[in-house]
């Protein structure tokens, strides 16, 4: 039995080969499993070329060629379409859960979509969203607890006073309330024992504004 990044890797595979007549690119794979590695991609390429599900063509780049399908999905993907299904049925919507997003202190950005979460329509029924795990407490007095999910509505402007995904540097992110003062662009949190953060405006792109929470029960 195929594990379920290696069935979703020759699923793309195969269908890209379809559809346009050539496997897809390392990045493309990349992109389409969650993995942040092309050394990880390899090691799927292998196993399913070891397996008889592909076939390497010689003297020719990013060559493969599929031999055949497996007969059985994975148990997990199994699980994975009916949640999907129930979910639909019961007015949820999939969204991305980009990962964990620091609430007291600046982490490294994420990028990578590995997971999805259900939440109601309503709650993103109009424009993008995507869904970060909180980690600290520095947003407590927004009713923001350390261990949340918070949905984030895309955008790169903010108004102020808007809570927002801030991304410093162009990597690091963090869940503040947005402000300005003069040409500079305050990070504020919701708890006193947080201090500010102030940077140049150039400093700081705007990766969406908070859109609503999921608390699960204890």
């Amino acid at each position: 039995m195929l594990t379920q990044k290696q069935y979703k890797l020759l699923m793309f595979i195969n269908k890209v080969c379809r559809e346009t007549g050539c496997p897809p690119s390392f990045d493309e794979m990349k992109e389409a499993v969650g993995l942040k590695s092309k050394s990880g991609i390899h090691s799927m390429i292998e196993a399913l070329v070891e397996r008889n599900f592909l076939k390497k063509i010689p003297h020719k780049a990013r060559a493969l060629e599929v031999v055949r399908l497996p007969k059985l999905k994975p148990s997990s993907i199994i699980e994975e379409e009916h949640k999907r299904e129930q979910a639909i049925l019961n007015g949820m919507v999939p969204i991305p859960l980009y990962g964990k997003i620091a609430a007291g202190q600046p982490i490294e950005a994420i990028a990578d979509e590995t997971e999805s979460i259900y939440v109601p329509f309503n709650m993103v029924s109009k424009g993008s969203h995507y869904a970060l795990k909180v980690e600290g407490e520095s947003m407590v007095g927004a009713g923001i607890l350390d261990g949340d999910t918070v949905i984030i509505s895309k955008c790169d402007c903010a108004d102020e006073g808007n809570i927002v995904v801030a991304l410093v540097d162009d990597n690091e992110a963090t869940l503040k309330i947005f402000k300005r003062q003069g040409s500079d662009i305050l990070l504020v949190p919701c708890n006193d024992e947080y201090p500010v953060q102030r940077y140049e405006a150039s400093r700081v792109k705007i990766q969406g504004k908070f859109a609503g929470l999921i608390r699960m029960a204890k």
